[in-house]
């Protein structure tokens, strides 16, 4: 059975991380990206996020202000630096990295593949 490799998470667990997602109404898109958001901060995060959902419909004023050019759209206030992520969020990996909760794997992690990823790190070296 092959070994899986498990990315390495990073920055303090303990911090809680606020997030603010801009959406536009009820539409598809948009209710993907909330529940999307909602099951991976409880997976990865367990109560140590808060989410501030954003309905630019009732306030369109604030994608101005808030320098929102897409919908829907994620921003990662705290901790700094400020992050944000376009889309439903359905890709967990790369939010996962994009919220910088977890580091993206390296390049020769990929082309050796999971089994050679959880050997270095089991061996120490990676």
């Amino acid at each position: 059975m092959p070994l899986k490799a498990k990315p390495k998470r990073i920055g303090s667990a303990k911090a809680v991380i606020d997030l603010r997602l801009y959406v536009a109404g009820q539409t598809p898109r948009s209710l993907a990206a909330i529940s999307n958001l909602k099951r991976i901060c409880d997976d990865h995060r367990g109560n140590r996020y808060r989410i501030e959902v954003i309905d630019l419909v009732k306030n369109p004023a604030l994608a101005r202000d808030h320098q929102i050019l897409a919908i829907p759209t994620l921003v990662r206030s705290l901790p700094v630096p400020i992050r944000k992520i376009i889309g439903d969020l359905s890709d967990e990996q790369q939010v996962l990295i994009g919220l910088n909760i977890v580091e993206p794997l390296r390049k020769k992690d990929k082309k050796a593949g999971p089994a050679a990823s959880a050997a270095r790190s089991a061996a120490g070296r990676g």
